[in-house]
């Protein structure tokens, strides 16, 4: 069974992905990702400050993820695309999602550097 986003306690999840993604648990905790519902490509919205948007897609299969995210990588070269569903098990999300992601954030991430405009807990103006 899939759960749901109100379902989901996304703070013990990304806790426990820290071994494969070890900057998850800290940008969650500065709320610099965001979880939505997703709509469809046409309703994608700009990641603004998050460093990353989990876009839930509750009934869609591995193989309908695997072909979005391979679709709006060609297409969003700013971002990197991934995916998770339940079952592929081990570090996987318990609900199907698309992960938006920002590039250069996610490099820099993964090579220690971080951009801290992106990743500071302050926000704009006329943000909230």
């Amino acid at each position: 069974m899939v759960a749901r986003k109100e379902e989901v306690n996304w703070t013990e999840y990304f806790a426990s992905i820290v071994a494969v993604c070890p900057w998850s648990k800290a940008f969650w905790a500065k709320q610099k990702i965001d979880i939505q519902r997703w709509r469809g490509e046409q309703r994608i919205t700009p990641l603004g400050d998050y460093v990353a948007r989990m876009w839930l897609h509750p009934n869609a299969s591995g193989r309908t993820l695997c072909n979005i995210h391979y679709r709006l990588n060609e297409q969003r070269t700013n971002e990197e695309w991934l995916y998770s569903h339940p079952q592929y098990r081990g570090h996987s999300t318990p609900t199907p999602v698309l992960i938006q992601q920002d590039i250069t954030v996610l490099n820099n991430a993964r090579k220690g550097k971080l951009n801290e405009s992106k990743t500071s807990t302050q926000t704009s103006v006329g943000k909230g």
